[in-house]
């Protein structure tokens, strides 16, 4: 304790929208190696860009969620650096007129709500894809992704752990989930961030040298990544010798980050207002129409599941964190499913069958999900029946109440059926049924899993439960 790190962001978004942000060339991914190129994206003498207005559209969505001030009268700018896989050695971004300033998000930090300041929002192009074959020792570029929109969402130095700084990398791509101007998949490319950290002297007010990390591209990573950086720079000052200021490149494999430049010798983006473009122009009248189109945020989602539906704090923040889940969840209570075994359901058993079948997307409606909780709610199914017919759901999706009766799972509620197997059990188990008497409990529950062993699980437990202790009242 005897240090504080301190963390800021700049999180790198890839906007959902059909056609990049110059030209009408595709965004979609995984296509062939530079096909979806046009002399416009890789930068040919003497073409013109036209911006996309979505892509302001949904710089603005992204800027009033986060609670930003949007910047009514702004421009764009060429951000020069070599690029290797932008052709033309430059990046159109935005310097001192970004879309959105001046925001911030609320987190859940280990010592309550905290506000995480941020400084920026501004749009930009993507750069290509360098492919490294190191077999053969060459390297080749898919400019495919030159030109696809981004937003780069830049924080205040506010963050004090790599607990918090995932809570807010979470918490960014929750909400542009719920706006739908994302698909954030990672794994892909659309959601990346870097990451500048210092250390300094617990009290200490003065910021310490930072270093910033990059090719961070996944949650837990950017966890090592803090972590590993954190205890580097640590190192250093307890050896007696100085954090120089650098960009180092995080290796998630090895677990541990590389010197890439230093910033002591660090470019000069020399920004100069981009000639090619004109002035955007936000007023009031276009905020206002885009603030009254806004979803329901995650946070307002929790508040009305905490308050209407009685969820705990841990549950309702789960359910959220996720738009499908959430999604999923309204629909099932929709459909008349009690919230709390509902979200039962979406925070236990089904994730469990997500990871198990290796998919993503639940593959049934919430209309069947609903009926299986009603039917155990009216007795029809035990758990241990619901969670067959929802595994079964998984595989081939169909009306519950179907599956059941195939299966040969609905639950036994005929008291008469469910007597003959009691009495025969207690007839079978003569010392089970004396130690009941003497108060041994541990003795029930042995003659309830016979019943249910020989109802082959589908006689009602409570139903055992009762007959048994009518039974043995009489004897």
């Amino acid at each position: 304790m005897r240090y504080e790190t301190v963390i800021g962001l700049e999180i790198h978004a890839e906007l959902a929208t059909k056609s990049k942000i110059y030209c009408s060339c595709s965004t979609e991914f995984g296509a062939a190696p530079n096909t979806h190129t046009c002399p416009i994206c890789t930068g040919m003498p003497g073409t013109l860009p036209v911006l996309n207005k979505k892509v302001v559209d949904y710089a603005v969505m992204a800027g009033l969620a986060m609670n930003c001030s949007i910047t009514e009268y702004g421009k764009q700018d060429r951000k020069n650096y070599f690029y290797p896989d932008l052709p033309k050695s430059y990046q159109t971004s935005q310097f001192d007129q970004p879309v959105c300033q001046n925001g911030y998000l609320e987190i859940a930090s280990e010592n309550g709500p905290k506000k995480i300041g941020i400084t920026r929002i501004h749009i930009e192009e993507d750069a290509g894809k360098l492919i490294h074959d190191d077999l053969r020792g060459y390297t080749l570029v898919d400019y495919n992704r030159c030109g696809v929109p981004l937003i780069e969402i830049v924080t205040e130095p506010d963050l004090r752990s790599a607990k918090e700084a995932k809570c807010f990398l979470e918490t960014v791509k929750s909400i542009l989930e719920y706006l739908e101007i994302s698909d954030c998949k990672m794994q892909e490319g659309s959601l990346r961030c870097d990451v500048n950290i210092s250390v300094r002297p617990a009290g200490q007010q003065q910021l310490g040298v930072r270093t910033e990390m990059k090719n961070i591209n996944s949650f837990s990573a950017a966890v090592r990544a803090i972590e590993s950086e954190s205890e580097r720079q640590i190192d250093l000052l307890e050896a007696g010798k100085t954090v120089i200021r650098a960009t180092r490149r995080w290796d998630d494999v090895k677990n541990q980050s590389f010197d890439m430049r230093s910033k002591e010798q660090a470019h000069d983006y020399r920004y100069f207002p981009e000639p090619d473009l004109v002035p955007i122009v936000i007023d009031r009248q276009w905020v206002s129409r885009i603030k009254n189109s806004l979803p329901e945020l995650p946070d307002s989602r929790k508040k009305k599941y905490l308050s209407k539906y009685g969820l705990s704090d841990a549950d309702a923040a789960q359910l959220v964190s996720s738009k499908k889940i959430s999604d999923y969840f309204e629909d099932t209570v929709g459909n008349g499913a009690s919230p709390k075994l509902a979200a039962n359901w979406l925070i236990g058993e089904i994730p469990k069958l997500l990871r198990k079948k290796g998919t993503e997307e639940i593959p049934f409606c919430a209309e069947y999900l609903a009926k299986t909780i009603q039917m155990t709610e009216k007795g029809s199914l035990s758990s241990s029946a619901a969670k067959a017919v929802i595994e079964e759901m998984f595989d081939r999706p169909r009306d519950p109440e179907n599956i059941a009766k195939e299966k040969g799972l609905l639950q036994i509620n005929d008291e008469a059926a469910v007597m003959a197997f009691v009495e025969k059990v207690i007839e079978e188990n003569p010392q089970a049924v004396k130690e009941i008497k003497s108060g041994k409990d541990k003795a029930v529950g042995f003659i309830v899993g016979q019943v249910m062993r020989y109802s082959k699980g589908r006689a009602n437990p409570q139903l055992i439960n009762k007959l048994l202790k009518d039974i043995l009242a009489e004897k």
